[in-house]
């Protein structure tokens, strides 16, 4: 009998299945439109771009386009690369065109597919951005896909690891964009660290299309990326601290050897504290008191170097450096080091030399960077299982687009065997058979180490092979694409090779380019080409005969989406092949579910040495078992987003500000406003409303006062005087430090008439100082974020508690901007120096960027090291601002501030909200 949801889909049919009727009765629009576009010549066909960006401009809309848009692009194909787009890969760009994942089986021409949405969106002028896994597939599909932009009259740019600050501001100011994640992540961070805006290289966020959309929004994005730089040398205090810990009781720390955590009682939480505030490292207060957030921070560190590392186990001491050991391997790993200053914990507890510590100075997730595009789209051949991350964290729905022809690759059951040493042997053995037939096999798994036990066993077996390295992009690109050669084996991590196809017989693309490099174009090259189609042709038969590609899986992954990738290598385009997963009941997934009790289940029924057990059960319980292991690991990564939540929306407010301070042409309305906030919130501070004089801390605000603006005024002697009220010293002070910076900005005129070097100074001083301060809070929001767990225990909601002192330690952080940029400006002095001489600011500090991996676990970024851009006092070209201020105004849009041009504080705000500018979006963070 059928369900109701079943019975449901067959009169209705499934949701998928109606969306995509919607997008294939446009199919014949567009087909309809091919023997026009054929009879056009290829100036004609390039000057299409140009008609269509005329009907934008007239009103039309990019949809009003897609089937004129799309038409043109299968007919630019079809003369620059020699393919033709299928009716299915029309219904994948208009599935990418409406800002959601198409998941489109191995083989179907993803990257094809990409170039219609592209193409179409591009012709708004404002930049796309096609988002690939690796540098290697970058330059492969912007050269490749280029040529079909190119006959329509666009522009191709590419961002990889190596380019420098004009080469990327060039590639981005390209209709279309190729580039990692990596890559497009950091050059918004880096933007968000220059001074000028003419030194940015990023335009704005309007569409991006990720392919492997899978692998980059959900397994790259469980670590952010990262830019780091050192702090001031700590070493004192971490080998302080280090001093107290041996001094702790057992009944003063609980640890979880099996979760690698320590944490201090509250009788160690007493006991600590009475130690420390006697040998002064605290003054007053308790541990936990805010003040004390740092040190809370490096005491957790060094509890956990003396509590859960172990010398010789965890780490060696060599050479007077702490070296960390593989838990796996045991090897030694030199130039790795302990993140957050565990590091520098574990040499404060060998008293070896504590070297410096590296902070965060900018950082994003994955999650957040990409939120920030008005329009998101994704392709992959294994979504459908993870589209309830893809819709809560992204708002990107799934749908799957149906394969040019029927999938007729042979999905076999699991065998599952009772040790690891028996499933080897099986593989190995499986190996040897479908190889001596000529089938080309695909042996994924789970870890470079098992990859590494399985090659020394084919070794040892002395059956050929091929080991992917993941480093090695290119290299693993070639190796992959010959893995459909006859009786070819090929080991591979579950990831590796994605984006590149294996084609049965061989890839004619790569053995030209790998074997041919050497030959000029010509007769000879040419027959040299046929040899190779015919070798090829030839050895497709043979795989054909053979039974196709051969995936073996050497266990089940955590996720059924990575075990879906794996099988999906197999089958391309209609091509026949066949699948089969090796269990062993020591397997990580198979010993974390329960596996003692089906071990002795499997010994009852009697099986043998070398048997394996094949049943649908099983599948169905892993499948499960998948299942509540996708579920946690959602869970895991929607905490984490709610967290770096917190620091988004106060990261966005910083960077916002900064570029307003860039585009600004005077700043000195913003740093007047500061001045006056400084100043009334003195006063207000230390004379409280309608209080008696004899209540006052006149003494406390002149010293304040004395510290922020550098005047010394007699505030106590004014307190004294009959009748006089707060606001009658807020009018003397703020009159006198008016006066007073006026006659400091017409200094700064004089000694550089003409060149607004009031202007120059305020903005330089502005943004070090935000900028300053930004680090610092990032540094501490760090440092909160690692300790907060711990309110968890006084039954308070650790995010609701990391949201409110976030807010409140971003606070403080505006109203230490406002104070020390009055307090700089008004302590500003000219010296003598030649008429061009203005110093350069101070530069920033050499920098690294960071992104693990998340399958090799390699820092990605680790090698590249990056000073963002020294700080200049140059003036942009005035013609240059005014162009720039001419074109904001023909883009005027009262939603979008960056299209507003100069507004003056006091004028209305365009938003038409009714409030002054300053007040509105003008208002300072």
């Amino acid at each position: 009998m059928l369900g109701l949801g079943t019975l449901a889909a067959k009169v209705f049919g499934t949701t998928n299945g109606r969306k995509l009727v919607t997008y294939q009765k446009k199919v014949p629009a567009i087909n309809a439109m091919e023997p026009e576009y054929e009879a056009l010549s290829d100036s004609e066909l390039m000057g299409l771009t140009a008609k269509f960006r005329a009907e934008l401009a007239e009103g039309k809309t990019l949809d009003d386009l897609l089937v004129p848009a799309f038409a043109a692009v299968r007919e630019a194909a079809k003369r620059s690369l020699g393919l033709r787009h299928f009716d299915v890969q029309m219904v994948g760009g208009m599935v990418l065109n409406a800002g959601m994942i198409a998941e489109m089986k191995t083989g179907e021409g993803k990257t094809l597919v990409s170039t219609l949405p592209v193409y179409l969106a591009a012709l708004a002028g404002k930049g796309v951005h096609v988002v690939t896994v690796n540098d290697y597939l970058a330059k492969r599909d912007s050269a490749w896909m280029g040529k079909v932009f190119a006959t329509l009259g666009m522009t191709t740019g590419v961002i990889v690891h190596g380019l420098d600050d004009n080469q990327r501001r060039a590639a981005y100011a390209c209709d279309v964009t190729y580039g990692t994640n990596n890559e497009l992540g950091f050059d918004y961070l880096r933007d968000n660290m220059k001074y000028h805006l003419e030194e940015m290289v990023q335009r704005e966020h309007n569409f991006a299309i990720v392919d492997e959309v899978d692998s980059i929004l959900i397994d790259e994005a469980r670590t952010p990326l990262i830019i780091s730089g050192p702090v001031d040398d700590k070493s004192d205090l971490y080998n302080t601290l280090d001093k107290f810990i041996p001094q702790l009781l057992a009944e003063d720390f609980e640890l979880d050897e099996k979760q690698r955590q320590v944490t201090l009682t509250e009788a160690g939480n007493e006991h600590l504290e009475q130690m420390l505030l006697a040998a002064g490292v605290i003054k007053g207060g308790t541990l936990y008191d805010a003040a004390n957030v740092t040190v809370v921070h490096h005491i957790q560190n060094a509890l956990r170097a003396h509590k859960l590392f172990t010398l010789d186990k965890d780490y060696i001491v060599k050479d007077g450096e702490v070296v960390i050991i593989d838990e796996f391997t045991g090897r030694m790993m030199p130039g790795r080091r302990y993140s957050e200053g565990l590091h520098q914990a574990i040499e404060a507890k060998e008293h070896v030399q504590v070297q410096p510590e590296n902070v965060t100075m900018a950082s994003i997730t994955f999650q957040n960077y990409f939120r920030m595009y008005d329009k998101l789209a994704g392709m992959t051949g294994t979504a459908l299982t993870e589209v309830d991350e893809f819709i809560d964290i992204y708002g990107l729905d799934v749908l799957e687009v149906p394969t040019n022809v029927p999938v007729a690759r042979l999905d076999e059951s699991d065998e599952v065997y009772r040790t690891e040493r028996e499933k080897f042997t099986s593989i190995i053995e499986t190996i040897r058979v479908a190889t001596a037939g000529g089938q080309p096999v695909l042996v994924g798994t789970a870890s470079i180490e098992k990859s590494e036990q399985l090659s020394a066993a084919l070794t040892a077996a002395k059956i050929q092979h091929n080991v992917l390295n993941a480093r090695f992009h290119e290299q693993e690109a070639q190796i992959i694409a010959q893995a459909g050669a006859p009786g070819a084996v090929t080991i591979a991590t579950n990831m590796a090779g994605r984006g590149t196809d294996i084609k049965l017989g061989g890839n004619l693309d790569m053995r030209v380019e790998q074997e041919l490099a050497h030959l000029p174009e010509g007769p000879e090259r040419n027959r040299a080409i046929q040899k190779i189609v015919d070798e090829i042709e030839s050895n497709k038969r043979i795989v054909l005969d053979a039974g196709g590609l051969f995936v073996i899986g050497t266990e089940r992954h955590e996720s059924r989406r990575i075990d879906n990738q794996l099988r999906g290598r197999s089958g391309r385009q209609g091509d026949p092949g066949r699948s089969r997963f090796y269990l062993s009941l020591q397997d990580d997934l198979m010993r974390i579910f329960g596996t003692d009790r089906l071990d002795g289940m499997l010994q009852k029924l009697g099986l043998k040495e070398g048997e394996a057990i094949v049943s649908t059960w099983i599948n169905k319980a892993l499948e499960t078992a998948q299942k509540k292991v996708e579920a946690r690991n959602f869970d895991i990564r929607k905490n984490l987003l709610k967290f770096d939540n917190v620091m988004n929306d106060q990261r966005k407010v910083i960077f916002d500000q900064r570029v307003s301070i860039m585009k600004g042409e005077e700043v000195s309305e913003t740093v007047d406003d500061m001045r006056h906030d400084v100043v009334s919130e003195l006063v207000s501070k230390h004379i409280p409303e309608n209080a008696y004089a004899e209540s006052w801390d006149a003494v406390g605000l002149r010293e304040k006062l004395r510290d922020a603006v550098a005047i010394d005024f007699p505030v106590d002697d004014w307190a004294k005087e009959e009748g006089i009220a707060e606001e009658q010293i807020r009018e003397r002070v703020l009159e006198t430090v008016d006066g007073m910076y006026i006659a400091k900005r017409e200094e700064w005129n004089q000694a550089m008439p003409g060149q607004n070097l009031p202007h120059q100074i305020e903005k330089s001083v502005l943004l070090q100082t935000l900028d300053k301060l930004w680090r610092e809070h990032i540094i501490a929001n760090d440092y909160l974020r690692q300790v907060i767990h711990l309110r968890g225990y006084g039954q308070r909601d650790p995010l609701n508690e990391y949201k409110t002192e976030g807010y409140n330690m971003f606070q403080d952080m505006v109203s230490n901007l406002k104070e020390a940029v009055t307090s700089q400006l008004m302590r500003v002095q000219l010296q003598s120096q030649p008429p061009d001489g203005l110093p350069d600011e101070t530069p920033l500090p050499p920098m690294e960027m960071h992104h693990i991996d998340a399958t090799s676990h390699q820092d990605e970024g680790g090698d590249q090291n990056v000073v963002v851009g020294q700080m200049t006092m140059e003036a942009a070209a005035p013609a240059k601002k005014k162009a720039a201020l001419k074109k904001a105004a023909a883009k005027f849009n009262p939603k979008k501030p960056e299209t507003w041009g100069k507004v003056a504080r006091n004028d209305d705000c365009p938003c038409g909200s009714g409030k002054k500018y300053k007040h509105c979006h003008g208002a300072f963070v």
